[in-house]
C-alpha cells in the first residue's frame, strides 16, 4: 500500500487544529493509503501543543514535532520534509484555507496524468484588502522577471509531491529558505489546481503586512541578484550625471564667470546623494547578512518534544 504524509505547520492554532484534524481524517479514511498526519508545533504560545498530544494519543496516524522555540513556517515545513518518510508528501495549513477535500483530486491527477506534484493557487483574492492584493500581484510579477524561480500568482504552499521532489527539497539545505521559490527552482512537472479562496475557519492570521513585505524581500534576495545589478548600474548612471553637471559648471564659469551659487542647492544635492549611497549600501548589506547567516551553519530547527521515535530532531 502506498503511503502519504501530510505536513501541517502550526503556530497558535488551538481553535482551528481540531477542526482541521476532523476534516482531514474524514477524507483520508476513505482513501486506500497508509497515511500519517505530521503536526509541527512552531513554538506556539497557546494550547496548540496540548491539543496535538491529545489527538496523537487517540490516533496512531498522528505524529507531532514540537520546536524548542518559534523558528518560523519555513523551518517547520523543512522539518516536515526531513521527517516525512512516505511515497507522497503534502503540505497544508491548519486554518482550513487549504481544503482537505481537494486531496483525492490531487492524488488522482498525479496518478493518472503523470505529474510529479500538484500545486494549488487561488482563483481570486476575494476578501483580501485591495492594497495587499496590489502589492502581492506586483511581487509575483517582479520576482518572475528577475529570478529563475517560477512562481504563479496566488500560489499557496498547499501542494502534493512525489518522493523524488521531496528529496530534492531536503537536499537544498540553505538556511534562508523561501519555499515558493524552491518549489519553482527545482523544476519537476507540476500541475496547477485552482480553487476559490477560503477564509480561515477559526483564529487570526499570523501574517500582517510587515511580515508579508519582509517575506517578499527575502524571496527576492534569495532567488535573484537583480537588486545588486540595479545598484551597480545606478552607480554608473549617477556618476555620468555628476560628470555632466560638473562639466556644465566649468563651462558656465569660463563663459559667464558665474559658477553655480547657493548653499541650499548644494546641501540638497549632498543629502540626496548621501541617501542614495545609504540605500545602495543597505541592498548590499542584505546580501551580506544572508551570507553571514549561511556561513554560521546553524540548525534550521531544534525539536524539543515528539512522539516519533525515528524523528530527526535537529538539522
Amino acid at each position: 500500500m502506498e503511503s502519504i504524509a501530510i505536513i501541517v505547520p502550526c503556530y497558535n492554532e488551538q481553535e482551528a487544529l481540531p477542526i482541521f484534524y476532523e476534516e482531514t481524517t474524514k477524507v483520508m479514511s476513505k482513501l486506500n493509503y497508509d497515511y500519517k498526519i505530521l503536526l509541527i508545533n512552531d513554538g506556539s504560545k497557546d494550547n496548540t501543543l496540548a491539543i496535538m498530544k491529545s489527538i496523537a494519543e487517540k490516533d496512531n496516524h498522528v505524529k507531532y514535532l514540537s520546536f524548542s522555540r518559534n523558528f518560523g513556517k519555513e523551518a517547520a515545513m523543512y522539518a516536515g520534509f526531513c521527517n516525512a518518510n512516505a511515497d507522497y508528501v503534502c503540505v497544508m495549513d491548519a486554518d482550513m484555507q487549504d481544503p482537505p477535500s481537494l486531496l483525492p483530486k490531487m492524488l488522482e491527477i498525479i496518478h493518472k496524468e503523470g505529474y510529479d506534484s500538484v500545486a494549488t493557487r487561488r482563483k481570486d483574492r476575494e476578501g483580501e484588502p485591495p492594497i495587499r492584493s496590489f502589492f502581492a500581484r506586483a511581487f509575483y510579477r517582479i520576482i518572475n522577471k528577475i529570478s529563475d524561480a517560477d512562481i504563479v500568482d496566488g500560489a499557496r504552499d498547499f501542494r502534493l509531491m512525489k518522493r523524488d521532489m521531496v528529496e530534492a527539497i531536503v537536499n537544498m539545505t540553505e538556511y534562508n529558505r523561501f519555499s515558493k521559490g524552491i518549489f519553482g527552482w527545482i523544476g519537476f512537472k507540476t500541475y496547477w489546481l485552482s480553487y476559490d479562496n477560503v477564509e480561515r475557519v477559526a483564529g487570526e492570521t499570523k501574517w500582517n503586512f510587515w511580515k508579508l513585505t519582509k517575506y517578499a524581500i527575502d524571496g527576492i534576495i534569495n532567488f535573484s541578484h537583480a537588486p545588486l545589478s540595479a545598484v551597480s548600474w545606478f552607480g554608473v548612471f549617477m556618476t555620468m550625471i555628476s560628470f555632466l553637471t560638473l562639466l556644465g559648471i566649468i563651462i558656465r564659469k569660463l563663459i559667464y564667470d558665474d559658477p553655480v551659487a547657493g548653499w541650499a542647492s548644494t546641501i540638497c544635492v549632498i543629502i540626496f546623494i548621501g541617501g542614495l549611497q545609504l540605500f545602495c549600501l543597505g541592498v548590499i548589506g542584505q546580501y551580506i547578512s544572508k551570507m553571514y547567516l549561511e556561513t554560521k551553519k546553524r540548525p534550521h530547527f531544534i525539536i524539543e518534544e515528539t512522539n516519533d521515535d525515528n524523528a530527526i530532531k535537529i538539522k
